[in-house]
């Protein structure tokens, strides 16, 4: 069809309007014509008006995340503008927002949902087609056409509508609206924006945004050739694919394994015929390869928010980064650590264990949109002591590289671009962060002794060569805690032996003679190996994991063994099974580490000069198992994370029901002192580690019950050991058992009002 050729007379049914092509050339010409924002979106709305033979074009645009505002309109009263306002789901503009979804109907007012607006004089128009102007998956607005005879408009038209309101959103994201007054609601980026996620991991920092996947904006949405771009994309594809291609032939990954899978699954989207031909398509429509590719993701992750099945969903998260992946190849752009700048604060809708070691201590503090308090990337975070809040809504789309964040892991929330306000309050709650931690250097060399006398040990958890350093500044005592996994997650292959045992020697030289417990790989529910197969499991947390894994794997479980033995170079070794449930599975990995002992010391090699094999108590079966594990058993370490969990029947994963059950609950409490007294019957050294073990009134409430040694990150044990020195052990214990007595089902207010009466530093 000729760009001249207008809408002439058609008959019902037929098409009215005019190609996309052609459409999105007008679009282009409007677009390079001179204006403000408002008077650009205007002619916009008469040009689409006028080439679909429509009376009505309207954009709808947020306001904010639950109102859109009538920002321009061809047809309707031009009073209405910047005056008519609809909720996010009211109406049928609304129900486009909300659902990410077209609405095409001939007889709009007898629509379920539809909603009279008196001041737009929309009460003329009969039929209606919208759809949403979004940009990789993000609603920024709708776009409406109307007429006033019924009219039923036509696929062609439903997707050339829908690639103009992608120009629309491409061009919004590029600030073509922003204008004086009304129209300033169109700025992107630059308001201050508050997102609240929750706490992965204590701290707070300011800093420059980077973001671990670029945003790409296409600077020239409209395709001026389409051949050319087509054969951009093409050349981009081809990329992508050898790519792929070239990691899948890393020797490392040469063997079948759950991260193969997924590279076989990026594979088939690479080659994908249906995938490049709807993008082909796109661009034939008028569209630039970038916004082609766009185009597809969005629809993607509009998808991805509608289905609940676990693997389809992890299915369509790889097509999203392949196509993350596609874009870069389109744009010219790579991923890269090089160059940060020194306050940099990563942001990310997720990242794995390793790509945040690659970032490394380079970092300030990390937000991510996704994420778990005990996923990797948690783990990971605690280890390199940097801030983390995970959940935080939204924080991809709004945040810009060079942005500048607050970020406040002990609250779960971060600032961008904040106002002076909200910089004030933070740069005071900084300070005073910075007079207390004055506070705990002081005391890193005195011992965590109560007023009363009772002395307990603090340990410091560790999972990497970086925490070491800290077990020399922080106070801590030892390392009640080291986990060997991360060593496995953050590698595509199965460490050999050798490295394995260098990495245990250089950790034991690291800790300089202080005691370092070894938990045994501990896998298996949120920790899947990349190279491990995934087990579908109903419920993996209490699945295949752990020691469960070590005894049906036993050549792995024997492999570690033999690189912990050797590794200790014969200094005095700790070693510790994960996940004990009952006494067999103990008495049989315990026969592993001693078989495989008597056979170093056959084959004449050195081995330890001392030997602890202990468990994790982590399941309440194990603190009624038999007196025959009491014995057996050189130390019991409480894996404080597990064990509250599964003695709540409360998922830690679960944000609705995790912090609805308090660790200083009684019952809680009653269990942990009844577990102190069985190991003090046998002469069983006891710990408590994980996360409550650093939080001072819980780790008080833990040493009244009778535990003399706590594991926690290197930053709490400043915050605990300065409460500890500062209360009467035996006063507090008096103010829990008055508590218990009670019939309360929490001590902690109790023991919050005692501690706030003795002026204790909390």
């Amino acid at each position: 069809m000729p760009e001249e050729t207008g809408p002439g007379p058609k008959g019902p049914g037929e098409n009215k309007g005019v190609e996309s092509r052609i459409l999105l050339k007008r679009l282009s010409q409007v677009m390079a014509e001179p204006g403000e924002g408002q008077e650009r979106l205007d002619r916009i709305t008469a040009m689409i008006a006028r080439s679909l033979a429509t009376e009505v074009c309207s954009v709808y645009l947020k306001r904010d995340e639950k109102t859109l505002e009538l920002c321009s309109t061809e047809g309707l009263r031009k009073e209405s503008v910047h005056v008519s306002t609809l909720r996010v789901g009211q109406g049928l503009v609304g129900r486009i927002a909300e659902q990410a979804e077209p609405v095409n109907t001939a007889d709009a007012p007898n629509e379920k949902g539809f909603r009279y607006l008196k001041e737009t004089g929309e009460e003329l128009y009969s039929s209606f087609l919208g759809v949403p102007i979004q940009r990789v998956g993000e609603v920024l607005g709708v776009l409406v056409v109307q007429t006033r005879e019924p009219r039923a408009f036509t696929e062609d038209e439903i997707h050339g509508l829908e690639i103009v309101a992608m120009v629309i959103a491409e061009m919004t994201e590029l600030g073509a609206f922003i204008g004086p007054g009304a129209m300033e609601m169109a700025v992107t980026h630059r308001r201050p924006f508050f997102a609240k996620g929750l706490s992965a991991q204590e701290g707070v920092c300011e800093g420059t945004v980077i973001l671990h996947e670029p945003n790409i904006v296409a600077s020239v949405p409209v395709a001026e050739d389409p051949e050319v771009e087509r054969a951009r994309l093409l050349a981009a594809v081809q990329e992508l694919r050898l790519e792929v291609d070239r990691m899948l032939e890393n020797d490392m990954l040469a063997h079948s394994g759950e991260h193969r899978e997924v590279l076989e699954t990026y594979r088939l989207f690479a080659h994908d015929k249906g995938w490049l031909r709807r993008m082909e398509e796109s661009i034939d429509r008028g569209l630039s390869a970038i916004l082609a590719v766009e185009k597809e993701q969005s629809a993607t992750r509009t998808r991805m928010e509608r289905i609940t099945d676990p693997y389809l969903r992890e299915r369509l998260h790889d097509l999203d980064d392949i196509a993350n992946r596609l874009l870069r190849h389109v744009a010219g752009q790579q991923n890269g650590t090089a160059g940060l700048p020194e306050d940099a604060v990563l942001v990310a809708r997720s990242i794995g264990p390793g790509d945040l070691l690659d970032y490394g201590r380079s970092l300030r503090g990390v937000v991510l949109e996704e994420g778990s308090v005990g996923s990797h990337a948690a783990v990971v975070a605690r280890a390199l002591a940097i801030p983390l809040v995970i959940q935080a809504a939204r924080i991809t789309r709004e945040a810009q590289n060079g942005d500048r964040i607050l970020v406040d892991g002990d609250e779960g929330v971060a600032h961008l671009r904040p106002e002076e306000t909200v910089y004030k309050a933070f740069h005071e709650k900084v300070a005073m962060r910075t007079q207390a931690k004055e506070v705990y250097t002081a005391l890193r060399d005195l011992p965590a002794e109560t007023l009363d006398g009772t002395r307990l040990n603090l340990m410091m958890n560790a999972g990497l060569m970086a925490d070491l350093p800290s077990l020399g500044t922080c106070g801590a005592e030892g390392v009640g805690l080291y986990r060997t996994e991360l060593q496995f997650l953050v590698r595509s292959s199965v460490p050999r032996r050798s490295d394995q045992a260098g990495f245990y020697s250089r950790v034991l030289d690291a800790a300089k003679g202080k005691r370092v417990i070894f938990r045994t790989l501990d896998i298996g529910s949120d920790k899947v190996l990349p190279y491990m197969k995934r087990q579908e499991e109903p419920n993996p947390a209490l699945g295949w994991r752990a020691i469960r894994v070590g005894l049906d794997r036993r050549g792995v479980m024997r492999m570690q063994l033999q690189a912990l033995l050797r590794g200790a170079k014969g200094r005095p070794l700790s070693v510790m099974f994960p996940f004990v449930a009952q006494l067999d599975e103990f008495e049989t990995a315990r026969e592993m580490l001693l078989s495989e002992v008597e056979s170093e010391r056959a084959h004449g090699r050195v081995v330890p000069e001392s030997l602890e094999i202990g468990a994790m108590l982590e399941t309440p079966s194990l603190a009624f198992a038999p007196d025959e594990f009491f014995r057996l058993t050189d130390f019991i370490s409480i894996g404080g994370n597990d064990l509250k969990q599964f003695f709540f029947a409360a998922d830690r994963e679960n944000e609705r029901v995790r912090r609805r059950y308090d660790t200083l609950n009684v019952s809680f409490l009653t269990f942990i002192e009844m577990i102190v007294k069985r190991c003090e019957a046998f002469d069983v050294p006891l710990s408590f580690c994980g996360e409550d073990a650093g939080r001072p009134i819980e780790a008080l409430a833990f040493a009244a019950m009778g535990l003399r040694s706590l594991s926690m990150r290197p930053a709490s044990i400043g915050p605990v050991k300065r409460l500890l020195r500062s209360v009467d052990l035996s006063a507090a214990r008096q103010v829990i058992d008055s508590a218990r007595r009670s019939g309360t089902q929490s001590v902690r207010p109790a023991l919050s009002a005692w501690l706030t009466a003795q002026n204790a530093p909390v």
